[in-house]
This record gives C-alpha cells, structure tokens and sequence, in this order.
C-alpha cells in the first residue's frame, strides 16, 4: 500500500464530512500492514493523526505533506500530529492554531478534548457504548466506573437517568466531566464524581447502590492501579452486592491479548446470576483483522 492508495481512502472518508468525530483511517486494525503505525481522525475542524512507532524520516515526511494536503483540500482549520512512540506522547500542531478549548462532537454531544495531553479525554470507538446507554438510561440509576472524563454519564443524564454516580483516581479527569456536562446544558444535581480508588475500598459505592446500570470500562493496563489480567475479577465479584434486580451489566475490554471468553469466564466463576446477553458491534472503522483485538463490549444481565 501507497500514500496514493491511503488518500482514496481518506477521500471516501470525507464524502460526507461533517463536525462528528470520525476514525478516517485505523491502520491499527492490521488491514494495511505498511501503515499500521498510523490513524488520522476527522474531529470537527481538527485533522489529527497519530503515528504509534518511530518510522524513517524520509517516509514520516511523506505522510506529513500528504495530511497538509488533506488539511487544505478539505478546509481544516488546524493539523494536529502526535508521535505516540515519545514518552510524552508529544502533539505538535503542524498547521493552524487550536482553540482554547477544543470539543469532540457525536450524535450531537460535545465533549471536552485537551492535545496537552497524550490522551486527548475521549474515546471514539465506544460510540456504541454510548449509545446504548443513552437508550437504556431512563429513570436508571447508574454506576460509572473508572469513569475517565464522564462521557458516558453525559449519555445517561442525557437519556433521563436517574441518579448517576462517577468514579475514577484522577480529578483532572472527573473535573472534565463535570465540564463536559455543563457544555451540553446538562443539570448535574442528580450526579456524583466521586475521585476514589475502587480497588481499596467499595464503602462509599456500595452505599449508593444499589444500581439498575453499571459500566465497568477500565484501562486494559495502567502501572501502579490496574491491571485486567488480575483486576478485572475483583470488580466483577463485587457486582451482586451492588446489583439491584434485572441490573444491567456493560462489561467493556480493550486489550487485544484478551478475547470475549475471558470476560466471560470470570462471570461465570465469579458473578454466576449475571447472563451473558451479547456483544456490541464496533464501529466499522474500528474493527480489526482479528475481530477479538477489536473493542469489547459485553452486555450482562441479573437474573
């Protein structure tokens, strides 16, 4: 593959360009092998590509004066690249400025995104994830874990939840979810963000239970707090105690050494009266060579 054959992809991508966040090429996904290093999102008027390994600088310029092109040809305001590889995760705006605040924007919502930051704070690949529980929030009381940026709390609140109860380590993070609430005009009385290690103590969760919807959407790996291999279980023991009846259960995983019978399994060790209802598709620009690389996201029922 060719930086000609990677523009007709981007082209196709862009027919129908609007403000939406969108995945235009996923090289990730091990379909292009010579570019499997490189992703390039539409968000807005921000192009963004990430380049994941260190390549020859003669071919990393390629790429470059191929996103400036795209950057004029489709009336991007701003060409940001970040160099995944560094250790800061550096993001470097090659072309245009950035506004002070900058916003991911899906089926309508905006989200906070921050190129300080080698995350950004949103994830486009959990648009399902989303969107399922925007359809199932009603009148719901929700359990957020390892909550990040609270996108998902904008989904339920947005969805006319109940109550919604975030929790994540870092306050940077829930600050920008109570900001990402406020930007979509959402009223935030009925929702906690509570900065807590789920790992050390259930206390303060469980007396707010119990929940009618919890998520469970930690990092596959992050040194020093969690670890999916031997942490994912401690949660999922946890889940009948803070269960009300006919809970539902998004189980979500995105570590691509582990497949859907690993969740699985440890449901039925360690959560038996949760069912196994289905998996969510992905988003077509997100899938894998190996479906089971892909995103997982599982859905559980009480019974």
């Amino acid at each position: 593959m060719n930086i000609s054959s990677l523009e007709k992809i981007i082209d196709e991508s862009l027919k129908n360009k609007t403000q939406e966040y969108k995945r235009l090429f996923h090289g990730r996904g091990n379909f292009y092998e010579d570019f499997n290093y490189l992703t390039i999102d539409s968000i807005d008027d921000i192009i963004f590509a990430t380049i994941f390994e260190e390549i020859n600088k003669d071919i990393e310029k390629e790429i470059i004066d191929f996103l400036e092109k795209i950057y004029e040809n489709y009336n991007y305001k701003t060409l940001v690249l970040q160099r995944r590889y560094l250790n800061n995760g550096e993001n470097e705006v090659l072309k245009g400025t950035l506004n002070k605040q900058n916003h991911a924007i899906e089926n309508g919502l905006k989200y906070s995104i921050n190129f300080s930051n080698k995350n950004i704070g949103f994830f486009a690949d959990m648009k399902k994830g989303r969107q399922f529980v925007y359809e199932n929030a009603k009148d719901k009381k929700v359990l957020n874990l390892f909550s990040y940026t609270c996108s998902f709390s904008v989904c339920a609140i947005k969805g006319e939840a109940k109550e919604i109860v975030n929790i994540d380590m870092a306050k940077n993070a829930l600050n920008t979810g109570r900001l990402n609430h406020q930007i979509n005009n959402l009223d935030t009385k009925n929702v906690k963000f509570l900065p807590h290690n789920i790992l050390k103590s259930w206390g303060k969760i469980k007396k707010s239970g119990p929940y009618d919807i919890i998520i469970i959407d930690p990092p596959s790996f992050q040194k020093g707090s969690f670890a999916a291999t031997k942490d994912y279980e401690k949660i999922i023991k946890r889940l009948d105690s803070l269960a009300f009846e006919k809970c539902i259960i998004l189980s979500c995983l995105n570590a691509p050494e582990l497949d859907t019978s690993f969740i699985k399994n440890l449901f039925e060790k360690f959560a038996p009266e949760f069912k196994y209802v289905k998996r969510l598709d992905n988003l077509e620009e997100f899938i894998s060579k190996d479906k089971e690389k892909s995103l997982k996201n599982m859905i559980f029922e009480k019974s």
